[in-house]
């Protein structure tokens, strides 16, 4: 059970930085998705995407350790130090 609630968490946390990428993208610079990841990529400027995106990581972290789930907390946490490497290397 607990390695299936550090995936959970995990999921929860990859969702959630993509679902702030869009949220950012969509809302705040107007752009496609797609459209919008593919100009910051030439900008190179996609690193500072995936970093604004997971703001909504630390709500996700809230949230879950408010309903005493640790271990997806945990995996939330495993999403964004993932994210920070492959950041590092974008």
């Amino acid at each position: 059970m607990n390695k299936i609630d550090l995936l959970i968490g995990f999921v929860i946390g990859i969702l959630a930085s993509f679902l702030g990428m869009f949220l950012y993208l969509t809302l705040i610079v107007h752009l496609d998705f797609m459209t919008g990841i593919q100009l910051m990529k030439t900008e190179g400027k996609l690193g500072k995407i995936v970093t604004l995106g997971s703001i909504l990581d630390l709500l996700a972290f809230g949230l879950l350790l408010k309903f005493n789930k640790e271990l997806m907390a945990r995996g939330v946490v495993l999403a964004v130090i993932v994210l920070t490497i492959i950041t590092l290397f974008i």
